[in-house]
């Protein structure tokens, strides 16, 4: 028999492993160590939104309620007061480590859901694969492009940073 050891939300908000951590009704969960391609597809599509002129951030804290702080590998917010969102921003973006679960991370986008946030983006950069999953509709597997209202980003684009460079 497992006991989990509740941490205030103040504790949790001056943890120092964060963003690495999300926080859920008392209990702080680590999220999944970002590797290689996850790290890859993180830089290419904060560049790739930039160039659409909007801001996208890397793992911010987003404040669902009083007891829930979640930490999406990239979000498209606009301002907003203090140090993270504490109102629905305009899209969470997740992307896959090789221990994450696809019905894990939507799941969780469920919950940006339930939030206010319209568009949330799932990108596994080992299969290569993306979906969408808009507020009130299915999650939907993407070929092309993934799409939130006027922002986009081609698949092929995205992916080809897999290809360049030595690393």
């Amino acid at each position: 028999m497992s006991s989990t050891t509740l941490v205030p939300v103040e504790e949790y908000l001056r943890y120092s492993e964060k963003p690495n951590c999300e926080y859920k009704d008392g209990v702080v969960y680590p999220k999944a160590m970002p590797a290689k391609f996850h790290s890859i597809i993180q830089s290419a599509l904060l560049m790739l939104l930039r160039a659409q002129g909007v801001r996208p951030l890397p793992e911010l804290t987003v404040r669902i309620s009083a007891t829930k702080y979640l930490v999406p590998d990239v979000v498209v917010a606009s301002r907003f007061p203090g140090p993270y969102p504490t109102e629905p921003v305009q899209l969470c973006c997740e992307i896959l480590s090789p221990e994450d679960r696809l019905v894990a991370m939507l799941g969780k986008c469920e919950e940006y859901h339930a939030w206010g946030v319209p568009f949330c983006w799932v990108i596994d950069p080992v299969k290569r694969t993306a979906w969408e999953y808009h507020s009130g509709l299915e999650p939907l597997r993407v070929a092309t492009d993934l799409r939130a209202g006027e922002l986009a980003v081609n698949l092929e684009e995205l992916f080809s940073e897999l290809d360049s460079g030595p690393i």
